[in-house]
Formats: C-alpha cells, sequence, structure tokens
C-alpha cells in the first residue's frame, strides 16, 4: 500500500525542525478531496491551535481548517489526565472516581511512577480515533485518516512501542489490551511514521537513529521530510570556486557597479567571505543529503518560508507534498 494511503500517519522530528507544520500540512493535504482527518497532539504544547490561529484546544475534536474540494481538519489536543478519566469510564463506568482521584493528585502520582501507562492513555485515544465507526459515511469510519503531532524523534520508539513499556506492568486485563490494540493501529499496513529534518548535521543523524530505533521494533517507517530547504545562490562551478577562495575579484567589482554601488574594497572582500561561507553550507547540505538517500526511505523537500510560517505557508506545504505524494 502507498504510504498516501495508511490510516495513520505519524510525525515526528527533532525540536526546532518543523514538525507541527508538516503534520499540519499532511492533515490538509490528506483531507483534500472531500475527506475529513483528524489532526492530533499528545505534548500539551497547543502548537496546532497556533498554527491555525484558534483559541487553545480542549479535549474534544474542533474543526481548525476546510481543505480544497470540502475536505475538512478537525484536530485535538490529547491530554493525559482526560484520557485517564475516559478509560475508566470506558472499561470501570469510574470516570466521577477518576475526577476524585485526580483531585488529590493519583494521576499524576501514576503516570510518573508507570510513564510506560501514560503513553498508553495518549496512544490509546489516537487509536480509538483510527478505528471509530460512523455508518453515516461512505467509509464507514468517522475519519478518513488521522495526523499525529508526536514526540520528538529521540523518544518517537519508545513512545509508540508500548507493548514492551507496559509488559512488566499489566501482562493481561484491560491495559494490556489497549496496548496491544494500539500495535495494532500500528501495523505497516495502517500506518507510518514520518520524521522530519533539516539538511544539518545533528537533525539528519537523529533522523537516522530514529528509523534505526523504530526498524528494531518492527515500527513502520513511511517518508522522510526535508523542512526549510533553501536553493544555492551560485552555480555549481561557481560555489566550487567560491568555497576555495578563488573568485574572480575583477567580476564581483563588476556586479556591484552594475547594482549601482561603490565597490570598496572592504566591500569586495566581505562579499568574498559571504560567498565562501555559502558554499561551504551548500556542500554540507550536499552530504546531508547524501545521508538521507541512503536510507532507502521516499523523500519530500519543503523549501523554506521566506516570511515565516502562517496557515497560508501550510496550505502551501500541503499542496507540495499532495504533488510528491510520500510514494517509494
Amino acid at each position: 500500500m502507498a504510504l498516501w494511503d495508511r490510516r495513520l500517519h505519524i510525525v515526528t522530528g527533532k525540536g526546532g525542525t518543523g514538525k507541527t507544520t508538516i503534520a499540519a500540512a499532511l492533515a490538509v493535504a490528506l483531507a483534500t478531496g472531500g475527506r475529513r482527518v483528524l489532526l492530533t497532539e499528545v505534548e500539551g504544547r497547543q502548537q496546532i491551535a497556533q498554527l491555525f490561529d484558534t483559541p487553545p484546544l480542549p479535549y474534544r475534536e474542533r474543526k481548525v481548517a476546510s481543505a480544497p474540494g470540502g475536505g475538512e481538519v478537525f484536530a485535538l489536543a490529547i491530554d493525559a489526565d482526560e484520557a485517564l478519566l475516559e478509560y475508566l469510564e470506558m472499561f470501570y463506568n469510574l470516570r466521577r472516581a477518576g475526577r476524585a482521584l485526580g483531585r488529590v493528585g493519583a494521576v499524576d502520582f501514576a503516570t510518573t511512577v508507570a510513564p510506560g501507562v501514560r503513553d498508553v492513555l495518549l496512544t490509546g485515544k489516537v487509536k480509538e480515533a483510527v478505528n471509530r465507526p460512523d455508518g453515516t459515511r461512505p467509509s464507514g469510519l468517522a475519519y478518513d485518516a488521522v495526523v499525529l503531532d508526536a514526540p520528538p524523534t529521540g523518544r518517537i520508539a519508545r513512545f509508540l512501542n508500548v507493548t514492551a513499556e507496559v509488559a512488566g506492568l499489566a501482562r493481561m486485563g484491560p491495559i494490556r489490551a489497549q496496548a496491544e490494540g494500539v500495535m495494532k493501529v500500528l501495523a505497516p499496513e495502517r500506518a507510518a511514521v514520518h520524521l522530519v529534518t533539516l539538511l544539518e548535521e545533528m537533525p539528519v543523524q537523529e533522523t537516522v537513529d530514529g528509523i534505526r530505533e523504530l526498524r528494531e521494533v518492527g515500527l513502520p517507517v513511511g517518508a522522510v521530510v526535508v523542512n526549510m530547504v533553501r536553493r544555492p545562490l551560485l552555480a555549481p562551478a561557481e560555489l566550487d570556486l567560491a568555497r576555495h577562495g578563488q573568485l574572480d575579484y575583477e567580476e564581483l567589482v563588476t556586479g556591484v557597479k552594475e547594482a549601482g554601488i561603490e565597490p570598496t574594497e572592504e566591500l569586495i572582500e566581505n562579499l568574498a567571505w559571504e560567498a565562501a561561507q555559502h558554499a561551504e553550507r551548500v556542500a554540507l547540505e550536499t552530504a546531508q543529503r547524501a545521508e538521507i538517500a541512503g536510507l532507502d526511505r521516499p523523500v519530500c523537500e519543503v523549501p523554506m518560508a521566506a516570511d515565516g510560517v502562517d496557515v497560508g505557508t501550510v496550505y502551501q506545504i500541503a499542496e507540495l507534498l499532495r504533488s510528491q505524494r510520500m510514494n517509494p
């Protein structure tokens, strides 16, 4: 099955790579053409609300955007405490008692002592959204796809591998069944974990490590999205000359004069230095791009937004993702 057709899309990446923006754009892209998509977050930062310029998300699904062709994007900020209350009501009819436990700090205590349980609660809510039936829709499901803005790459394998996390805590019963249900949703034919990176050494290394860890625990790796890509300003031959300090200063002087600027010696030296720095950065990015190509995964590239990220940027990136479709 093509990556584009999976039911659950999990987006992770090192902090600062723009994973929330990519997750939001992916949700819009998947919703295009009349589909209904749920965009979720689990880190409590309300970044989805900020991105779509809406009030903070409550613990209920709310429409945040429309997609071309009549599609809809709903969003949900999953809260561990609320998920626990929902869990207690679902399995034990103890929602009221759960609220009492919350007032005395028992919820925080439980998820601190057994952090794996917290991840089961968070991913369990995502699983419920993926599987939720809706007989009024042609697909028979409430959502055609679910996108999860997940924790960073360094924690993603542990966050998703919930069966292993609770193995020593619950060998049977509802919590174990919940974990096993999550792992069924994470099957390769139903889900994909997409990794967002920049053409920089640390984010790329985290991406390499993250893919290795995901594969080690049998989780399905999707595409690599290279975000904030900058176009080289010089031709390949000029980049090589600039990097080795061999630019023709007379050509620099001529170019500065044509721009209507007085070509002082200091200005020309500074321009040559800037060109050398630019050429060095392009060489480093080329090396990182080769590292990403070696991962043998579909790669999508998203250019840097010149004026920052807003809702309009999300729709532009969504169109780019649709055109590339994340297919192998």
